[in-house]
């Protein structure tokens, strides 16, 4: 990890969960980490939770990733305080259960997911990618993906979560062939985790059977990150041990 230290790492849907736990465990690593959310003041709430030199290198914007504008205006905002991006952790991402695909008049409910999941991220690691492109850096992108990514669980109410992460799987390569085909050294890897306690999953708290932690998932991110620069981690699938999909 020693060369991102004082480099500048973009974590959205760093508020709570996954996102939170990754955020943490840049700025503890020694990255100028800027966490994006709807709700901000809970990533500034986070320094309390971080060692003092930490906390002083993590930051909070305040961003919607379902809007362009927002979008923009953050890594404007990046660019001006920090400088270039070097890592983009695409986290933020949302479910919505009991409701299925085909139940009449869902769109209102379907289409954040799809905003949030897909096209938010898209939108993000553009942005990212155009800031590593001006300032020169070969940086890396992080999709925060999903076991769902590479099958669908049997439950009743996924609607189209498990299609959004499909497309995230697909969208990560669609992403490696561009940043080759223009000739960059920029990285891009999907982390595709199982079943972990966090707030998208609301029963998570009380599971006592195999589950994941968020610490696990901002692990892997460290791990990536401590690779060397030849080597291009295309995907990792994490599960608990004993899971049964």
């Amino acid at each position: 990890m020693e060369r991102w230290v004082g480099k500048v790492a973009v974590v959205t849907g760093a508020s709570t969960g996954i996102g939170a736990a990754i955020a943490k465990a840049l700025a503890r690593a020694g990255m100028i980490t800027v966490g994006l959310a709807r709700r901000s003041e809970l990533i500034e709430a986070l320094r309390n939770e971080l060692p003092s030199d930490a906390a002083a290198r993590l930051y909070a914007i305040r961003c919607d990733v379902t809007k362009e504008a927002n979008i923009t205006a953050a890594f404007d905002e990046i660019e001006t305080k920090y400088g270039g991006v070097h890592v983009q952790i695409n986290n933020a991402g949302i479910g919505r259960d009991n409701l299925a695909v085909l139940e009449p008049y869902n769109t209102r409910i379907l289409r954040p997911v799809v905003d949030t999941n897909l096209l938010g991220l898209a939108l993000c690691s553009r942005e990212a990618f155009l800031s590593m492109q001006k300032h020169c850096i070969d940086g890396h992108i992080f999709q925060i993906n999903s076991i769902n990514g590479h099958m669908v669980s049997p439950l009743r109410s996924l609607n189209v979560y498990p299609a959004t992460k499909h497309a995230i799987t697909a969208l990560t390569e669609t992403m490696r062939n561009e940043l080759r085909f223009a000739g960059t050294k920029i990285k891009v890897t999907s982390i595709s985790p199982g079943l972990t306690r966090t707030p998208i999953n609301p029963n998570s708290e009380a599971y006592t059977g195999p589950i994941l932690e968020a610490v696990d998932v901002a692990d892997a991110i460290l791990y990536v990150l401590a690779t060397p620069p030849r080597v291009q981690v295309h995907e990792i699938i994490i599960k608990p041990v004993g899971e049964d999909e």
